[in-house]
C-alpha cells in the first residue's frame, strides 16, 4: 500500500516525533511504501515553553520525510492536500495529540479525500488534552468530522473520540508499542559511572518533560514520607521542566531531600536514554491525568518496573501488583508502593513478569490494527 503518516518527527525532536518515525519504519518493513510528511512550523515560539523544538540528532536513515506544513498557514494546508489528493494514497494517517493542529489536519484530509480513494485515519495520542483550553471545544470536533476512523493508543481515548463522533464512524483501540530503538540495555555501574552517580546507591527515575500534570510534587512528597527507612534510595529526575523549577527545588528542600534528589534539567537526547533508565531500579510515573505514556514503553523496552498512578490508560498497561505498581493518585499511595518495592526487593519477580508481558506490545500488532479498521460505506 501507499501510506502517508502526517504529523511530526525530524527534525524535531520528542516522543511523538519518535513514534511517528517508528510506525513508519514498520510499515516499510512490512512492503508498503511510506512518506511522512511534517513540519516546515511546528509550533511558533510564543507557544512552545521549552528550549528548542529541534533535535540535534542525524536524519533518521531509510525514511522519506518531507518538511511541508506550516501550521499557521491555511495555504500550506491546501497545497498539501491537493498534493496528496492528485497522489492518491491508499492511507493518510494523521497523528493527533492536540487541538492546535486540527485545523490544518482537517483542511488537509478534507482535501485529500476528495480523490474518492484515500481513507483518513486519525491515530489518536489524546483526544482531550491534559492541559485543556477553549480551543478544545471548536477544533477537534472539526478535525473528528474530516476522519475516516479512529485508532487510539488506550481506551480511555476511544471514549473520549467517541464524545466527539456525532457520526458513528470505527475506532479502535491498540496499545502504545514498545520503544525498541534506543539501544541495548547497559549495566547499573556503567550507567552509573556515565552519569556520575555512585553505583551503591538505589534509584527511582522520573523521567521526561516536567509539567504540572505529571505529579513530580506529588512523588517528592511520597519521597519525603519513606526517606528515613529507604536511606540509600535516591531519585533521579530527568528531563526539560516545562514548569517553574524554583517550586520544585523549595520543595525538595521542604521534604529535606537536598542530597536525595539528582536534577538534570534537560531534554535527554536518545543516545543517553540508556544511561538514565541502567542506573534506574524502578520508573515513577505519578501522573495526575493521563492518557497513555511513552515512558512506559521505554521502561518496558529496558526491562524495568514501573509505578505509575491509575489515572487515564496507566492502569491498562501496568498490572498492579506483578510488574509494578498501578496506583491511587495520592500522595501517600505512591509512598506505599515504593515502601513495598524496596522493603521487599521486588525488582527481580517484576521484571520476569515484564519480559513476558511486553512481547505484547510490538509494532506489527499496532499496524495490524491500523490496516484492519473497516470503515463506514
Amino acid at each position: 500500500m501507499r501510506i502517508v503518516v502526517l504529523g511530526t518527527a525530524w527534525p524535531y525532536r520528542g516522543g511523538l516525533a519518535a513514534f511517528n518515525e517508528r510506525l513508519a519504519r514498520q510499515f516499510v518493513a512490512e512492503g508498503h511504501e511510506v512518506e511522512v510528511v511534517t513540519f516546515t512550523l511546528q509550533y511558533p515560539s510564543f507557544l512552545f515553553p521549552g528550549k528548542t523544538q529541534y533535535s540535534n540528532e542525524k536524519a533518521p536513515e531509510g525514511l522519506k520525510i518531507v518538511r511541508e506544513i506550516n501550521s499557521c498557514n491555511p495555504l500550506s494546508w491546501m497545497k498539501v492536500g491537493k498534493r496528496l489528493q492528485k497522489e492518491a494514497p491508499d492511507l493518510l494517517i494523521s497523528c493527533y495529540w492536540m487541538a492546535f493542529f486540527a485545523p490544518c489536519y482537517g483542511v488537509i484530509q478534507s482535501i485529500v479525500k476528495r480523490n474518492g480513494r484515500t481513507k483518513c485515519i486519525g491515530l489518536v495520542h489524546n483526544m482531550i488534552p491534559h492541559e485543556p483550553s477553549m480551543l478544545d471545544n471548536c477544533l477537534a470536533p472539526f478535525y473528528v468530522k474530516k476522519t475516516d476512523g479512529f485508532v487510539a493508543l488506550s481506551d480511555s481515548v476511544v471514549q473520549d473520540v467517541a464524545l466527539l463522533d456525532k457520526d458513528q464512524k470505527p475506532k479502535t483501540f491498540s496499545p502504545h508499542p514498545v520503544y525498541d530503538h534506543y539501544g541495548e540495555q547497559m549495566g547499573k555501574a556503567e550507567a552509573c559511572a556515565a552519569l556520575g552517580l555512585d553505583e551503591e546507591k538505589r534509584y527511582m527515575l522520573f523521567f521526561g518533560l516536567v509539567r504540572a500534570y505529571k505529579g513530580l510534587d506529588w512523588l517528592l512528597d511520597a519521597f519525603g514520607k519513606v526517606k528515613n527507612e529507604l536511606d540509600d534510595l535516591q531519585l533521579i529526575v530527568a528531563g526539560e521542566f516545562y514548569e517553574d523549577e524554583e517550586k520544585y527545588r523549595k520543595q525538595i528542600v521542604d521534604n529535606g531531600l537536598t542530597d536525595r534528589v539528582v536534577v538534570r534539567n534537560e531534554f535527554v537526547a536518545d543516545a543517553d536514554l540508556r544511561k538514565y533508565f541502567g542506573a534506574a531500579d524502578l520508573i515513577v510515573q505519578p501522573y495526575k491525568t493521563a492518557t497513555q505514556s511513552g515512558v512506559t514503553q521505554v521502561a518496558f523496552h529496558f526491562e524495568k518496573p514501573c509505578l505509575v498512578t491509575n489515572v487515564g490508560g496507566l492502569g491498562e498497561i501496568i498490572h498492579d501488583g506483578k510488574m509494578g505498581y498501578a496506583v491511587a493518585p495520592q500522595v501517600d499511595a505512591i509512598a506505599a508502593a515504593l515502601r513495598d518495592y524496596y522493603h521487599h526487593d521486588r525488582q527481580a519477580v517484576f521484571t520476569e513478569y515484564l519480559i513476558k508481558e511486553k512481547k505484547k506490545y510490538e509494532w506489527g500488532r499496532m499496524t495490524e490494527v491500523i490496516l484492519g479498521l473497516r470503515f463506514n460505506v
